[in-house]
């Protein structure tokens, strides 16, 4: 070799081994071809790296999300808190996870009212519901608490999945009631023809008829019937008075309130002589509390006397602490108001046990609609468990609906019960309480 090409190959090893120190790619490019045949092999030894450990296999595969629209806003705040409450329990209880744990649950709870109403508001409603028609992740909706937002929340949500809606305290028949005689019944409701809303609660056609043989049964042979003019006051307070009528009961007058009004004096007043001159012997109101419900029972005891001559009797929609708190106590004494179900103490094993944690975890609990939260989620989560083991995918808004109104024979915290094809619930029990001392304490339950 002539001393030249020595001297230029002995460059060349030295730029070579220069570059090696620098890690430039192209010292890299002659691995690069053996890469290749590695690649290759790598999806194998992912595949089999879950035989491996039992850990990935249980770690959660996606997440699904539960949403409830209740007015978080106002005086059904005392209720509502507390199906917000009963829900996260029961979701805690499952530890967040469906499916032997391949789901991650997570649970949001929006306000349904403004603060410019002071109570649920339909453009608020209206809101939250696209909003969950938008997000492919919500598998459930639960709610909602007034009947009016569920008139809004019901063509909507059936639109998208159809994704299922599982009201705590709806009670309007027009809802779901097929009969085209009950009030605000519609197929407009649901426009693609598949049913996605049901109710853990019975509905006012059984509460406004015993109702009104309840006060029938306090000896009242006249009444007077008011409502707040919304979907769900007027409803109960016309089944209230079409069974009044069947049963002998004298309808002296029924009109609707103004909600916003100041006082409720002048219509007292007109009441206390619409009978004969005299005051009738029992009043029915058809409302919710954020209706001005305290104001109009201050008013009834100022212009006729306590309860005890002239009863006062109401729905669900003011058995709650906050009505008797914005009467006084003294006011609200003897007044009445009916509770789908069995009162707290008198349910089974699941619905004590309900009980007893949810009081461990909140404190003492005086609301009634606390456990039909609590049992909205424990319907969303058995659906989703039945959608599973039956190999589907939870995913799938229309599988979830299917099987929610599929759930037959449930042994749920209100005691076993099913759905039927209208979504409503088999339970048909109904409790009066009466406000005793500042409370309300349950007198009778009906059929």
């Amino acid at each position: 070799m002539n001393k030249r090409l020595f001297a230029l190959l002995s460059v060349l090893v030295l730029a070579s081994m220069m570059l090696a120190a620098c890690g430039t790619p192209a010292t890299e490019a002659p691995a690069m071809t053996e890469a290749p045949a590695a690649a290759t092999e790598a999806p194998a030894a992912a595949t089999e790296a879950p035989a491996m450990t039992e850990a990935p296999a249980a770690a959660p595969i996606g997440t699904l999300k539960i949403v409830g629209s209740e007015p978080m806003t106002g005086s059904s705040l005392t209720q509502t808190q507390t199906i917000v409450n009963a829900s996260q329990l029961r979701l805690d209880q499952a530890n967040g996870l469906a499916c032997g744990g391949k789901y991650t649950i997570e649970y949001e709870a929006w306000d349904d009212a403004s603060a410019a109403l002071g109570k649920w508001d339909p453009a608020v409603e209206t809101e939250n519901a696209n909003k969950a028609a938008a997000d492919p992740s919500i598998v459930a909706y639960l709610g909602t608490f007034n009947s009016g937002a569920a008139k809004l929340s019901i063509p909507i949500l059936n639109q998208a999945g159809p994704l299922v809606m599982i009201s705590p305290a709806n009670t309007n028949p027009g809802l779901t009631k097929a009969d085209k005689d009950l009030p605000g019944v519609t197929d407009s409701y649901y426009p693609t023809g598949v049913r996605n809303y049901t109710r853990v609660v019975a509905a006012d056609d059984i509460q406004g008829k015993v109702a009104a043989n309840f006060v029938k049964s306090l000896g009242a042979t006249t009444v007077y019937i008011l409502d707040d003019q919304e979907l769900y006051g007027k409803g109960v307070a016309d089944v209230f008075e079409a069974t009044a009528k069947e049963i002998g009961l004298t309808v002296v007058g029924h009109e609707g309130i103004d909600p916003k009004a100041a006082d409720y004096k002048a219509l007292m007043t007109k009441i206390s002589t619409s009978n004969a001159g005299g005051a009738p012997e029992a009043i029915y109101v058809g409302m919710v509390v954020d209706n001005n419900a305290s104001q109009l029972l201050k008013d009834k005891v100022a212009i006729m006397g306590d309860n005890t001559k002239v009863k006062y009797v109401g729905p669900d929609g003011i058995q709650t602490q906050a009505f008797i708190d914005g009467a006084g106590a003294d006011v609200a004494e003897g007044a009445y108001a009916s509770v789908a179900g069995l009162p707290l103490d008198k349910l089974g094993p699941n619905g004590q046990k309900f009980l007893k944690d949810y009081e461990a975890k909140y404190g003492k609990l005086t609301e009634p609609y606390a456990v039909y939260g609590y049992e909205t989620m424990n319907v969303a989560l058995k659906a989703i468990e039945d959608v599973c083991a039956a190999g589907g995918d939870p995913t799938d808004r229309a599988a979830v609906n299917a099987a929610v109104f599929a759930i037959k024979d449930f042994d749920g915290a209100l005691g076993t019960w099913s759905f039927d094809a209208n979504g409503d619930t088999s339970l048909t029990d109904m409790t009066f309480y009466q406000v005793q001392k500042g409370a309300y304490v349950p007198v009778g339950t009906f059929k």
